[in-house]
């Protein structure tokens, strides 16, 4: 079984309080912005990327800061697009199925429950459909025809020390990715939960699709997880802070298969 190194690259900004992070809100309401990542998962004889982040273009249209070109960013760690081979989607949101152009040689991991999700009657309203993008979705589907799409069904071995959950919450068909790593197996969340504070604390997010299936997800990567130290939320700022830098001149970059720093 492969050993994976894991590097989340973040992208992307967006300034809000906490309030908006929270099912009911937070009392405290202070500052807590998100972070926006891609995640290489790089083995030694196979690299994946898990999500393609969101453009300039579509920042600007979404009111999000572009920090760094997701380009940019993979090329800091040795990751030319073009040559990425596998890409893993966690769900078709606009700021983890966009840079639709990017990776023309890529085939891409979906869930069958997220395509028909985002395809379907759900997408009649505009709460469900606010975070999805139509030109991504029509992309993925181009790419079906063009035989460029993997699809999953729940659990599902992408190859050994490699794998996807469906656990659907914050969409129908969002997806987790469990990698084995030099510390044990790692659970890269996603939109399982943006930050810390939403599994640690069970505190769901508010875009959601199933409250049940969101704290049950909680619950799944937990089971998945080496220990609650190696589960690896979305969106939260911490987790630059957390764990070491891939090169230390290099801002924004951290090595997930590295021990993350003691909690105080």
């Amino acid at each position: 079984m492969s050993e994976f190194e894991i590097y989340a690259v973040r992208y992307g900004h967006h300034d809000r309080n906490a309030a908006a992070n929270f099912i009911h809100g937070d009392e405290h309401d202070g500052p807590m912005p998100l972070d926006y990542f891609v995640w290489a998962i790089v083995g030694p004889t196979s690299t994946y990327l898990l999500d393609t982040g969101f453009d300039a273009a579509m920042g600007g249209k979404r009111g999000r800061r572009l920090v760094r070109p997701v380009e940019e960013g993979l090329a800091a760690i040795g990751i030319e697009p073009g040559a990425v081979e596998d890409i893993i989607i966690s769900h078709m949101h606009f700021d983890h199925a966009g840079n639709r152009e990017l990776f023309p040689n890529a085939r891409y991991h979906v869930q069958d429950s997220e395509m028909a999700f985002c395809t379907g009657r759900c997408m009649c309203h505009g709460f469900s459909r606010h975070a999805y993008e139509p030109a991504d979705i029509a992309a993925m589907v181009g790419r079906i025809f063009d035989d460029r799409v993997r699809f999953h069904d729940g659990d599902s071995e992408i190859e050994p020390g490699l794998t996807v959950h469906r656990v659907g919450g914050h969409t129908r068909g969002l997806q987790v990715t469990r990698v084995r790593t030099r510390r044990g197996w790692v659970v890269l969340g996603s939109d399982a939960a943006h930050f810390y504070a939403n599994f640690e604390d069970y505190r769901p997010f508010p875009v959601v699709d199933d409250v049940a299936d969101m704290l049950a997800g909680y619950d799944r990567m937990r089971a998945l997880a080496t220990s609650l130290d190696h589960i690896v939320p979305g969106h939260d700022p911490l987790v630059l802070a957390r764990y070491p830098a891939f090169r230390a001149e290099v801002d924004g970059i951290v090595r997930l298969d590295a021990d993350p720093a003691a909690r105080s």
